[in-house]
C-alpha cells in the first residue's frame, strides 16, 4: 500500500499555506497529484519529492513560470 498524505499535512511538513500548495498545482507545478473519491488531494512520497524541488528553487527566486519548464 502505498503512503498518501493530506494537503494539510504537506502544508504543516514544507511549512506551506494550503492554499499556496494549491496555486502550485493551478499553476501545473504538480501534475501528478491524485484526488480521492471526495475531489481532495492525495500525495505521496514522489509528490513530496517535487515540492521539496519546488521551494528549494523559489528559496534560490526563480519564478513559478521557470520552475514549470
Amino acid at each position: 500500500m502505498i503512503k498518501t498524505y493530506t494537503i494539510k499535512e504537506v502544508a504543516e511538513d514544507f511549512d506551506l499555506s494550503i492554499s499556496t500548495i494549491r496555486y502550485y498545482d493551478k499553476k501545473g507545478l504538480l501534475p501528478f497529484v491524485a484526488k480521492n473519491d471526495a475531489g481532495y488531494r492525495i500525495f505521496t512520497d514522489a509528490d513530496l519529492n517535487l515540492i521539496k524541488t519546488i521551494v528549494c528553487l523559489k528559496n534560490t527566486g526563480m519564478a513559478i513560470k521557470d520552475i514549470r519548464s
